[in-house]
């Protein structure tokens, strides 16, 4: 298995923080978020892994370089236009080649066990991906995941607006004292995931959406695992998250 990690984005909420390095290099703990999800992915077993850069990408580059620092083969790959999460995976798409791959966002940090649990989830069936959920998030900021009895995906609706929830509501979809799923921004897929984000079109927002593929995915009849993760789940998304990290760390 390969490793993509997503790091193409200025993160224009973080202000002057991104003003010369990309939100994923900005520093937790002593070293760049992106080091962090590097060395947990490491930890799970997966060495070969493609970064996709855009902005200032020269400093993801210099600090990672290719990878032998941390026994790992690190290659790159720059996503020139940034239209959405639907075709951020595109520069990989030939390091990805016919293998099984994690995907995650250059922004988010987990426990490091979570990417082995993933492994696991996927390696337990006939599945062509993993989708990564955790409860207790704003939905309207994100993706709403529904699974079936066996935890596997049904349905996703993409930063679903007040009327949008309150009629999953009406329908039973949504019950009161019921896990609410939000897309936790971590996958893996087979490389099949490609032949639906070939396809895609821009959403009302204007976007190419990476959860349209993966609903294209699941009404193509592909099998996708849910997975839970156990833990703190945090998207580092504005500075007052980073603070909070700085600050207990």
């Amino acid at each position: 298995m390969k490793a993509v990690i997503l790091a193409a984005g200025k993160g224009t909420r973080m202000r002057d923080l991104t003003n010369e390095v990309p939100k994923p290099m900005l520093k937790v703990q002593g070293k760049p978020i992106l080091e962090h999800i590097l060395q947990g992915i490491l930890a799970a077993g997966i060495r070969n892994f493609f970064i996709v850069t855009g902005f200032r990408a020269e400093v993801i580059e210099a600090h990672f370089g290719n990878g032998s620092q941390w026994q790992a083969s690190v290659s790159y790959g720059r996503q020139l236009v940034q239209d959405g999460t639907g075709k951020a995976p595109e520069p990989a798409r030939t390091f990805v080649a016919d293998s099984p791959f994690l995907l995650t966002y250059g922004d988010i940090l987990v426990p490091p066990e979570t990417y082995r649990r993933m492994i696991e989830r996927f390696q337990a069936g006939n599945f062509s991906g993993v989708i990564t959920v955790t409860r207790g998030q704003d939905v309207t900021k994100g993706g709403l995941n529904f699974f079936d009895a066996r935890f596997c995906l049904e349905r996703v609706v993409e930063k679903p607006s007040v009327e949008q929830l309150e009629q999953l509501h009406r329908e039973g979809r949504l019950k009161p004292g019921e896990p609410v799923w939000y897309n936790a921004g971590i996958y893996i897929f087979k490389p099949a995931i490609y032949e639906f984000t070939s396809a895609l079109k821009k959403s009302p927002r204007g976007e190419y959406e990476l959860t349209d593929a993966i609903s294209a995915m699941v009404q193509a009849g592909h099998k996708l695992a849910g997975l839970e993760i156990e833990g703190r789940w945090v998207d580092v998304r504005d500075p007052e998250v980073l603070e909070k990290l700085r600050t207990e760390s």
